[in-house]
């Protein structure tokens, strides 16, 4: 069974950063791209950032883009989101999700519980 669970988010103010992480488990981690939605309160989701496997290959949506960075650690099954130079459009609860193989913001089977991040003006 595909477990996934996020954690890191909290208050900040805007400008501030915070590092989210999503420490997966049940599946083989190398084999999958692993992702970053949001929801912000009555918005529809959004993907905000993926990484793919061997080649780590990176994407970014527009809105976080230089901002965001997320990274990989393979030895420790765990995905980092360092978020910086944060906004309050970036408050919103973060799902990390896991895709086999490629990188994909369309048809995710795979998601977890996500964390609130809350970012004041």
């Amino acid at each position: 069974e595909v477990q996934l669970q996020a954690s890191g988010g909290g208050l900040v103010q805007a400008g501030g950063s915070l590092r989210l992480s999503c420490a997966a488990a049940g599946f083989t981690f190398d084999d999958y791209a692993i992702g970053w939605f949001r929801q912000a309160p009555g918005k529809e989701r959004e993907g905000v950032s993926c990484i793919s496997t061997r080649d780590e290959t990176t994407f970014y949506a527009d809105s976080v883009r230089g901002r965001f960075t997320i990274s990989r650690d393979n030895s420790k099954n765990t995905v980092y989101l360092e978020m910086g130079s944060l906004k309050p459009e970036d408050t919103a609860v973060y799902y990390c999700v896991a895709n086999e193989m490629i990188c994909t913001f369309v048809g995710i089977k795979h998601w977890g519980k996500g964390t609130l991040v809350t970012v004041s003006s």
